[in-house]
């Protein structure tokens, strides 16, 4: 008898689970996706689909594989999600990070969530496909990429500078993070489809000063200087813009809940929206966070250099006023250094691929209805959109009412529910097979 891919996901998604793919973001110590790659090749290639090993650097490989359609004439659809996991500290958790450990009815590891789950669910059900004689109605184009935790310099964004032609005819895409339920009552769930997500700017901020000896008198301290601007920083909240994907989940979700959310009063909707209101709060306004500090070299010695780290996320089309805003709160003698920089990301809630998504949930979940979000954080889809790529955020998920499913995301005790995970497998073969 054919073992089914809601049959087989789990134990893909436990190897996947078992393989340290660790990204610590110094070259030094991250461990690599290769094994991780490999697994997935061997596993593709029992079915009898090839593949392409892509390696960037050491250790560093994405894989990309290409499943011919009934009409090679459409636009190809690209299905991708990363194999590199955040660092997990084994004392903090319940379980062994990295045992895949099945407990309490959930998947327990670093990664369940982000993101080998989908991983594991994208795997399965193409094996499944293989194994019946199945051709999807177009062309599907898989990616697994390296380096999503770490600002993709050597997954997705060295795949679309370097292998371009691997995506050619894709107009398309799936991947993190979409699709998951947020439960309003018995009878209603809310799927939140990722269509837009903020731009990345990490930046360094440099002061200067006079160097001197510490037990002196000294009024031009870069340290100080530094200090000054971080706080400002730190304590800056900066104005709210309401952006069309942010609008549309307000009046969608006003509707779904039957209250009144004023989209031109965001900050007053959004603190009635209960479990899900911290998911959304970033997301009406621009953020910048210090997160590091360096300056000097020895405890008596005034440094004539401070230096200090900030993750800025900036809404879609905010890029440029949200600098000049900064430029504005640090001052004119501190130096900005543009470290890593993606733009926001943002398309339409709409379309025949929009309608799939949302009658594949339909089909498993009669409460389900779809609702686009926009996110704080950012994914391979920031690479893959320069390619003139339609994405969006679809890994389906019916998660139990009661868990905290963005406190997951890089958190302890990191953990898929099992059901859920079997869900997400009929929903996404519902809609590969009619998209």
């Amino acid at each position: 008898m054919n073992t089914s891919a809601v049959d087989e996901v789990t134990g893909l998604c436990q190897d996947l689970l078992r393989i340290d793919t660790t990204n610590t973001g110094d070259p030094r110590t991250t461990v690599g996706e290769r094994v991780a790659a490999e697994y997935v090749a061997e596993k593709l290639a029992d079915a009898g689909i090839e593949s392409r090993l892509l390696e960037s650097a050491p250790k560093r490989a994405n894989l990309v594989a290409r499943i011919p359609g009934a009409d090679r004439s459409r636009g190809a659809l690209l299905v991708h999600g990363h194999l590199d996991v955040v660092p997990a500290d084994p004392r903090e958790w319940s379980v062994d990070p990295f045992s895949g450990e099945v407990k309490d009815g959930y998947l327990w590891g670093r990664g369940a969530v982000d993101m080998k789950d989908f991983d594991a669910m994208v795997l399965a059900v193409v094996r499944e496909w293989q194994r019946i004689g199945y051709t999807p109605p177009r062309d599907i184009v898989l990616a697994y990429t390296a380096d999503e935790e770490a600002g993709m310099e050597y997954g997705s964004q060295w795949l679309v500078q370097n292998h371009a032609a691997e995506f050619e005819g894709c107009t398309e895409a799936i991947g993190e993070v979409g699709g998951y339920s947020y439960t309003v009552n018995d009878d209603l769930r809310l799927y939140l489809v990722q269509t837009a997500e903020k731009g990345l700017d990490w930046l360094r901020l440099h002061a200067h000063g006079r160097p001197g000896h510490g037990s002196f008198i000294h009024d031009d301290n870069a340290v100080t200087a530094l200090a000054e601007a971080v706080a400002a920083v730190g304590r800056h909240r900066f104005p709210v813009v309401v952006t069309p994907t942010v609008r549309a989940f307000l009046e969608q979700i006003s509707d779904a809940l039957g209250i009144d959310l004023n989209p031109d009063d965001p900050e007053l909707a959004i603190a009635k929206l209960g479990p899900i209101a911290n998911l959304i709060g970033a997301t009406i306004r621009n953020t910048a966070n210090p997160t590091r500090l360096e300056a000097g070299y020895k405890d008596n010695v005034i440094p004539g250099r401070a230096s200090a780290t900030v993750d800025c996320r900036t809404l879609p089309g905010q890029a440029e006023s949200f600098l000049a805003e900064l430029r504005e709160i640090i001052g004119p003698d501190v130096e900005i250094e543009h470290v890593h920089r993606q733009p926001a990301v943002e398309t339409e809630f709409g379309g025949p691929l929009v309608e799939a998504m949302a009658a594949a949930l339909r089909a498993e979940d009669p409460g389900a209805r779809t609702v686009p979000y926009l996110m704080s954080g950012g994914t391979d889809a920031k690479a893959f959109s320069t390619l003139g790529i339609r994405c969006f955020g679809f890994a389906p998920l019916q998660l139990p009412p009661d868990l905290n499913f963005a406190a997951l995301f890089h958190g302890i005790d990191e953990r898929v529910p099992v059901e859920g995970l079997k869900f997400g497998v009929r929903v996404l073969d519902r809609l590969l097979r009619h998209s």
